[in-house]
């Protein structure tokens, strides 16, 4: 049935021996496709439409509606669902499988999707990572990197071949609800971490012979809207783009990237699904991306009903295929298929240009051997939520957390013998994963494993002597209670030795986190001040996918903890943190806002903070804290460290020299640390301004007590060069500065 006669010869099947090179295979199998199957290849489809219930829970197939959709559309590509055994995938991937590559006229492998977002979090039991923006705080790439991997040691043998992470956009505006989907704010920062992210998924050994597919997201610019809604416009320059939101992608195609998604936006009155400037011209031909380009969810439908740029969903499937889209995310229906195949056939589009992306489709289905292992194994995988990968994932959570304030070192927490837990977070497993989590919103609570601690759980554990009462468990009436009961019951707290209040966010995704007021919610400023008014030390952690400013709260507070969205080994981490087993060592990797409608990135321009008086504006210019209580790479240890003894091989850069740094940092301490040592290097004058500053490297040493360790940093001028408007480098002369641990020298480049 693979065999084709032609001119009563039968043509061998070419494409399906694997010992022939990957190029000729994909094509002799295109010289064979219809352009029906062919524009197959190019849709991607969601489970709803193939499932008994229509529901994203169901993973059971209807296989009459999989036939249908495979046999006669020759859909190439299914994804989504919800966390579910791994016996179920295997089931549902084994028998979806069967049918495109025993029952279709070709046998081309089905390709399927799915958003393991911070780990294999569609699959029950497996092991749940911190998100991104804590993995961000950990300026440790490793983290990033065993992300990805454990993500492909318990999905890839489930017939899960392409991973919709890691998102590479930038979280510059903290109102975004996606915010906590990124690594921070940093260019640098976001490519270390994205890049490790994909080498750990792509090429982990121990799959074989399965692999899969990271998808980088979201090409370009996404996370910047004007009005930090979800999917709103966004108003870049082609200069911003190539110097801020390009370089974490570029990083992960010099990788290996194999997919990258759309920006669901628009840039400049623009939807970047019908930008052949941004797709095309960038994407491919400045950039060097080869892989395959998919849009996000009905990207093409919302050129017609939600961008208002085409007349109808032809009009948009015209422009999105031209502009250089290769798999449209439909989901939904067949409207791209049969719009797509009126276009070819009116000679509008022409087959050559459909070959371009089918030949993509085929690539990463021929390199990720899915013609020679189509099925998941015989037996599901057993990696799922081991010790060891929940170990990595615990060392990440811990690793993420940021201590921001710790007045009178009331942490670590003494041995306190009655403790005080309250906030939203003090019972919930659910707040500290967010959304991608069991499913796209986040699972209710009863979803996740029993064996997941709570805080109030992971408290009881790490202080066995104490007597924790958790408060936030239930109801407390003294907390909104009349004047005199609220006195009474912060009375009743000088009892305690230590009180907890776990605070912030509950789980949301995409638009669903769309918020008017960066604020924290006035009912947790209220409980947070009136705990204040009690005598014992008061912690504020923090578990949320965003910075809320909680300038006034940090005042109310002795102790301040950033915790973001540690996901399942969170709680542990914490309390860890809490009694002093954990040395923190995570790191801001954003610029903490201080006001609701004033919120600047580190790296912003000199012009972005202007005074009338000339004067007052150059000292307010210095101090970082005139638009944030916490910059970029703050982030405080149980360990002091001194920088000193900042030295510079030479004063002079030449064009095609190096000069190298050198600093020395020391533990100060009677306790053993790590510190995060970042270099920024500033540029006093330029033909487009300059940022204040810029992250170039980042490293991380530990040291006992007493002990020094002499860090480097080797700069080049490429360190130096910034982007015009076309993405070419301008690399002046002029005058510079390194900093690294508050000390500053400078240097010149000559050219």
């Amino acid at each position: 049935m693979a065999d084709i006669r032609i001119k009563n010869q039968v043509r061998p099947s070419y494409y399906k021996n694997p010992d022939h090179p990957i190029g000729k295979r994909i094509e002799d199998l295109l010289s064979r496709m219809t352009l029906r199957e062919k524009i197959g290849q190019m849709t991607q489809l969601d489970v709803t439409l193939i499932n008994t219930t229509g529901e994203q829970k169901d993973i059971e197939l209807d296989l009459k509606k999989a036939r249908d959709l495979i046999r006669n559309h020759h859909i190439g590509s299914f994804l989504n669902g919800e966390a579910v055994p791994a016996r179920t995938w295997h089931r549902f991937m084994t028998k979806l499988t069967r049918i495109a590559v025993e029952e279709s006229r070709l046998g081309i492998p089905i390709i399927y999707g799915i958003d393991h977002i911070h780990g294999a979090s569609y699959l029950e039991g497996a092991t749940v990572f911190p998100h991104n923006i804590n993995l961000g705080a950990t300026f440790n790439p490793e983290h990033a990197r065993n992300t990805g991997k454990v993500t492909a040691l318990e999905s890839a043998e489930l017939g899960h071949h392409w991973i919709f992470a890691p998102v590479l956009d930038l979280g510059v505006n903290p109102l975004w609800p996606r915010f906590w989907e990124t690594y921070g704010e940093d260019p640098h920062l976001a490519s270390e971490m994205g890049a490790a992210n994909v080498d750990g998924l792509q090429n982990c050994s121990e799959t074989l012979p399965h692999r899969q597919a990271a998808t980088a997201k979201h090409f370009i610019g996404y996370s910047d809207p004007r009005s930090g809604r979800d999917r709103t416009p966004v108003h870049l320059s082609m200069q911003q783009i190539h110097e801020f939101h390009r370089p974490s992608f570029q990083k992960a195609i010099d990788t290996g990237l194999k997919t990258i998604m759309t920006n669901a936006g628009e840039i400049s009155g623009i939807p970047v699904v019908a930008s052949y400037t941004l797709m095309t011209r960038l994407l491919r031909e400045d950039m060097g991306f080869e892989g395959v380009l998919i849009t996000d969810w009905d990207d093409i439908g919302k050129l017609e009903d939600f961008h208002h740029t085409a007349q109808n969903f032809k009009e948009a499937t015209f422009a999105a295929v031209e502009a250089g889209i290769d798999v449209s995310m439909t989901p939904l229906h067949l409207d791209f298929n049969e719009s797509l195949l009126e276009l070819v056939e009116e000679g509008r589009i022409t087959e050559e240009r459909i070959d371009e992306s089918v030949r993509r489709v085929l690539r990463i289905k021929f390199e990720l051997g899915l013609f020679e292992h189509p099925y998941p194994p015989d037996t599901a995988p057993v990696n799922a939520g081991s010790p060891d990968n929940r170990k990595k994932a615990l060392e990440a959570a811990r690793d993420s957390m940021v201590l921001l304030k710790n007045h009178d070192d009331v942490l670590p927490a003494a041995k306190p013998k009655r403790i005080g837990l309250f906030g939203i977070s003090a019972n919930s497993k659910r707040n500290f994963c967010g959304g991608w989590t069991l499913t796209w919103q986040g699972a209710e609570e009863s979803r996740f494993p029993e064996q997941m601690p709570t805080l109030f759980d992971a408290l009881r554990s790490e202080f066995p002597g104490a007597e924790v009462t958790c408060f936030g468990c239930n109801d407390v009436p003294g907390l909104s209670g009349s004047q005199s009961e609220q006195k009474e019951f912060v009375a009743m707290l000088n009892d305690f030795d230590l009180l907890i209040y776990a605070g912030g966010e509950e789980p949301y995704c995409e638009f669903a986190g769309n918020i008017n007021d960066l604020r924290l919610p006035e009912s947790q400023a209220g409980e947070l001040k009136l705990l204040s008014k009690a005598q014992p030390p008061l912690v504020f952690v923090l578990i949320s996918g965003r910075p809320l400013i909680v300038t006034e709260q940090i005042k109310d507070s002795d102790a301040m903890l950033f915790a973001g969205l540690p996901g399942f080994e969170g709680a542990e981490a914490i309390a860890g943190i809490i009694s002093g087993r954990f040395n923190p060592t995570g790191r801001l990797p954003f610029s903490y806002p201080v006001h609701p409608n004033h919120f600047l990135p580190y790296n912003h321009k000199k012009s972005s903070i202007y005074h009338f008086d000339i004067d007052n504006a150059n000292q307010i210019i210095q101090k970082e804290d005139s638009y944030t209580p916490y910059p970029f790479g703050f982030g405080l240890s149980y360990t002091t460290f001194r920088y000193s003894r900042f030295r510079l091989g030479t004063k002079t850069l030449l064009q095609k020299g190096t000069l190298t740094a050198e600093i020395t940092v020391t533990n100060t301490d009677s306790r053993e640390g790590t510190e995060t040592v970042l270099w920024f290097i500033s540029a006093h004058k330029g033909r487009i301004s300059r940022p204040v500053k810029e992250l170039k490297h980042f490293e991380q040493v530990s040291l006992k007590p007493g002990k020094s360790a002499k860090m480097s940093f080797t700069i080049t001028p490429d360190h130096l060069s910034y982007p015009d408007e076309n993405g070419k480098p301008i690399l002046e002369p002029g005058t510079f500065s390194l900093m690294a641990g508050g000390l500053k020298e400078n240097f010149c480049y000559e050219g």
